[in-house]
């Protein structure tokens, strides 16, 4: 029994393995059919340049830029305070001294400013909301960061000063970061080696597939012993002469010996028959083609 539980754990494992080796092999597989055949489709609420095509929309995306929190005031005042009058019971004082404190801005946070939709063209990165818009054309791009953790990536181009950051969500981080490496690649006009690597990713991930379980031979379950095999039995004798039908076994006389009897015949050339009685006892005795059986006859 412990011996079949063990077996059903590992076929389990192994059909888990083996369901997220095929998961990893048909995403590599897509991602290399949209490499080497996709080359961009249209949109309706953007204004594209000639040649000029989409890789990847994506909506209810937030864009982020870093905004000062609230400040405070730090510091002391020293000086000394007088009355000077007194109006509906209140006291009103003269203060006389020097200030010595600063106002402290707030510590700068990456905040939302605005939710939108962004766009990966073959050109540029667009951010279109409802309040602010960003573009990041290639052709200025400096560079890029992108966070798969956060589901976020940083633009940095030459026409800005601050960098641009869009907010997607982790679980759009993988496609985000492909789109954007395929358009990138269809800018520069080298989208072979994004073919080549995903080639081998693939080839890569054939390699590590999980092997086939060999299947163990069922275990016989214990039964009875079977019983042997009963002996063929004997040639069937042909049957008695109708004329000389067997008579009932003729023993010799009580208290007289057997006479003794005359050569058998040979077993392994004599067909079973009726012979010559050995014992005198009868005319004929019928040998079963092994031994002298009871059965005796007159003869004719």
């Amino acid at each position: 029994m412990f011996e079949d539980h063990k077996a059903k754990k590992a076929a389990e494992a192994h059909e888990r393995a083996l369901a997220d080796w095929q998961a990893q092999r048909d995403g590599c597989a897509h991602l290399l059919d949209v490499a080497e055949h996709f080359e961009g489709t249209g949109a309706d609420s953007l204004l594209l340049g000639p040649g000029e095509t989409v890789f990847l929309t994506v909506t209810e995306c937030s864009l982020i830029e870093e905004r000062r929190g609230a400040g405070h005031y730090a510091g002391h005042s020293q000086g000394v305070s007088i009355p000077v009058a007194r109006v509906g019971g209140r006291s009103i004082r003269y203060r006389v001294g020097v200030n010595k404190g600063h106002y402290v801005q707030g510590t700068p946070a990456p905040t939302a400013i605005d939710t939108g939709t962004v766009f990966i063209t073959n050109k540029r990165v667009i951010f279109q909301g409802t309040r602010q818009t960003r573009e990041c054309a290639f052709a200025k791009l400096i560079g890029f960061e992108g966070d798969d953790a956060a589901g976020s990536t940083t633009f940095s181009v030459s026409n800005r000063q601050k960098p641009t950051t869009v907010h997607y969500g982790p679980d759009l981080s993988d496609d985000f970061d492909f789109r954007l490496d395929l358009a990138l690649a269809h800018f520069r006009g080298d989208v072979g080696p994004v073919v080549t690597q995903l080639q081998d990713e693939l080839a890569e991930l054939d390699a590590r597939r999980p092997p086939d379980l060999s299947v163990p031979a069922a275990e016989a379950t214990p039964t009875a012993a079977p019983e042997a095999a009963a002996p063929p039995p004997p040639p069937v004798a042909p049957p008695p002469p109708p004329v000389a039908a067997p008579g009932p076994a003729v023993e010799p006389p009580a208290g007289e010996p057997p006479p003794p009897p005359g050569p058998p015949p040979t077993a392994a050339t004599t067909p079973p028959g009726w012979y010559d009685d050995p014992w005198k006892a009868a005319p004929l005795r019928w040998w079963d083609g092994a031994a002298w059986s009871g059965y005796v006859s007159p003869g004719r």
